[in-house]
C-alpha cells in the first residue's frame, strides 16, 4: 500500500462520512425534537415529554391539514395512475403518425412550463370554473401536471409487455378491457408502483398550487400550513412544528414500505430477478 492509496482511501472515508452525517442530522432532530421539553433547531439528548404531541393535536387545524393532504393526494394519485396507465398503453400499441415526437412535447412542455409560469391561467380558469376553494378541483390540476412525466415513464414499461400475452388472451376471448386489466397491468405493475410512490410524494410536498387555489384555512393541506406554524412573537412554534413535521412524514414512509412489500421494485417485465 502506498501513501497515496491510503490519503485516498481516508479522503473517500471522510467524505462518506460527512455524506451520512449530512442526511442523518435532519433525521435525529425529527425523532428527538418531539419529545423534547425544550425543543430547539439542534440535536440533542431530548428531555422526554409528551406535552408537545398534545399540543399539536390541540391545534385547531394541524390534523385536519393532515386529513386535507391525503385527500388531495390520494384523488390527484388515483387520477394520475389511471389515466398515465390508460394513455401509456395507447401510445404503446397504437401506431399514431408522429407518436414519439408527441410524448416528447409532453414531456418537455411539463419540464418548461413550470406550475409557476402557469399560476396566472391556472388560476383564472379554475376562477372560471367556480373551482377555486375546492380540494377535488386542486388535487385534478395537481394530477394534470404530473400526467406528463407518468405517461413517459409508464410507456417503457408496456413497451416491454410481450405482445403475445395479449394476443394469448384474446384468442380465448378476452376484451380490451379484460386485455388491459388482467394481462398488461399486472405484468406492467413495477411502472405503476414508481409512478404512484412518485405521484403521491410530488402531491404530497406541493405547496404553490394548494397555496393559490385553497383560501379557507381549514381546507389547506399541511404544506400550506406548516408556513403559519408560528408563536404569539412571530416566530417557529418549535412546540408544535417537531411533531407536526414527524406526522408529516409518515404517510410516504409507509407508502413505500407497503408498495415495496406488496409489489417490490425488484420485478421487471413480470418476471422476478
Amino acid at each position: 500500500m502506498t501513501p497515496a492509496w491510503v490519503v485516498r482511501r481516508i479522503g473517500r472515508y471522510v467524505l462518506i462520512a460527512v455524506v451520512l452525517a449530512f442526511f442523518a442530522v435532519p433525521m435525529l432532530w425529527l425523532a428527538g425534537a418531539p419529545f423534547d421539553a425544550r425543543p430547539g433547531f439542534g440535536v440533542r439528548w431530548p428531555e422526554w415529554t409528551s406535552a408537545n404531541v398534545v399540543a399539536t393535536f390541540r391545534h385547531p387545524y394541524a390534523v385536519r391539514s393532515l386529513v386535507n393532504s391525503l385527500v388531495l393526494c390520494v384523488v390527484a394519485t388515483a387520477v394520475t395512475t389511471a389515466f398515465a396507465a390508460l394513455a401509456a398503453y395507447a401510445l404503446s400499441r397504437v401506431r399514431i403518425p408522429g407518436r414519439d415526437v408527441l410524448l416528447y412535447v409532453l414531456l418537455l412542455l411539463s419540464s418548461v412550463v413550470t406550475g409557476t409560469a402557469a399560476m396566472v391561467p391556472l388560476f383564472v380558469l379554475m376562477l372560471q370554473l367556480g373551482l377555486v376553494d375546492s380540494r377535488f378541483g386542486t388535487a385534478l390540476v395537481i394530477a394534470g401536471g404530473m400526467l406528463p412525466a407518468a405517461i413517459f415513464v409508464l410507456k417503457d414499461f408496456m413497451d416491454s409487455v410481450p405482445r403475445s400475452y395479449e394476443e394469448s388472451a384474446r384468442v380465448f376471448g378476452a376484451s380490451p378491457g379484460q386485455v388491459l386489466g388482467h394481462v398488461v397491468l399486472p405484468v406492467a405493475r413495477p411502472g405503476l408502483a414508481v409512478v404512484l410512490v412518485w405521484s403521491f410524494v410530488n402531491a404530497w410536498g406541493n405547496f404553490l398550487l394548494p397555496f393559490l387555489l385553497l383560501r379557507d384555512v381549514g381546507k389547506q393541506p399541511a404544506a400550506v400550513l406548516m408556513r403559519t406554524l408560528q408563536d404569539e412573537g412571530g416566530s417557529a412554534n418549535l412546540t408544535v412544528i417537531p411533531v407536526f413535521s414527524l406526522l408529516y412524514s409518515i404517510p410516504v414512509v409507509l407508502l413505500y414500505l407497503v408498495v415495496d412489500r406488496r409489489y417490490g421494485f425488484r420485478f421487471h417485465g413480470g418476471i422476478k430477478s
